[in-house]
């Protein structure tokens, strides 16, 4: 798989748990426990990206 594609997923991985975290919460509050999930797993994901990076 080429490294910018890949790059590229993971950033737009961090970013749609961000925003699904925040839209799911306006539409129903969620509870803490499912907010951390999904944040953590952005979190990761954008991590492993600037890990690669250097």
């Amino acid at each position: 798989m080429n490294k910018n594609f890949r790059r590229i997923i993971f950033k737009a991985i961090g970013l749609a748990m961000g925003v699904a975290t925040l839209v799911l919460n306006i539409i129903k509050p969620l509870e803490g426990k499912n907010a951390i999930s999904l944040l953590s797993i952005g979190l990761i994901c954008l991590a492993i990206d600037q890990l690669e990076n250097k």
